[in-house]
């Protein structure tokens, strides 16, 4: 794309290292969406990729493992998934909740409708906090996606608006001397959309993979909640 002649011969490239102050401004902010907004998707890609990897992996553990302090000891080895996290929090608060009853040691702890509504607000809580971290930087690339095809526009807006009037102070009016300048204002929009375009399809996809990882966090909830009303009631 760089090296595609756009006037006279001239690349992309070229048109920006000889464009005028406020066009390189204009090409220099876009150039700095567009890379942040790329690292962004790359990051999120490979956060994403790891997520299903060890959601699937602690799942699959804690689904075969009855006892639930050995699920606590081994959430370490999932740092990259939230269900670890989700299953800390509640395991956190069942603990608590049993050791506020006072039972003796060869007592079987009975959980009340209130203990157990306890618990599900504590998993709610975690998978709250897990989604908003899942959630962060996504707000630059929505950004990105619709602040800069308008940063180019603006670019290209002013730079016809100066090509034609240095188009007023020529004598002999012809498209050869207006073409360069409009070729030149142009870039802004190209860019603009260069920078959008891949935002708001990385955007989309990952509020799509963002809903499918917050109904996993809920499913394991449910799961959780599950196996402490089997074991505890």
């Amino acid at each position: 794309m760089l090296s595609t002649p756009v006037a006279g011969g001239q690349t992309f490239l070229e048109l920006f290292l000889q464009a005028g102050g406020f066009a390189f401004a204009i090409l220099a902010i876009l150039v700095m969406f567009s890379l942040l907004s790329w690292t962004i998707i790359f990051r999120k890609w490979m956060t994403f990729r790891r997520i299903d990897r060890q959601n699937r992996a602690f799942a699959t553990f804690f689904r075969r493992n009855p006892r639930l302090s050995e699920v606590n000891a081994a959430c370490e080895l999932y740092s990259g998934s939230p269900l670890p996290g989700i299953f800390s929090a509640g395991y956190q608060e069942l603990n608590t909740q049993v050791k506020a009853m006072r039972l003796p040691a060869s007592a079987q702890p009975v959980l009340t409708d209130r203990n157990l509504v306890g618990i599900q607000r504590s998993l709610q809580r975690a998978s709250a906090a897990e989604l908003s971290v899942l959630e962060k930087s996504m707000s630059w690339l929505a950004t990105t996606a619709s602040v800069t095809p308008f940063i180019g526009l603006l670019g290209t807006v002013i730079g016809i608006i100066n090509s034609f009037i240095g188009l007023g102070f020529e004598r002999m009016a012809s498209i050869q001397a207006v073409a360069p300048g409009i070729a030149e204002a142009l870039v802004a929009t190209a860019a603009g959309l260069f920078a959008a375009i891949p935002a708001v399809i990385a955007y989309n996809q990952f509020v799509c993979r963002l809903r499918v990882i917050a109904t996993e966090m809920d499913d394991f909830s449910m799961e959780f909640m599950n196996l402490v009303e089997r074991s505890f009631s």
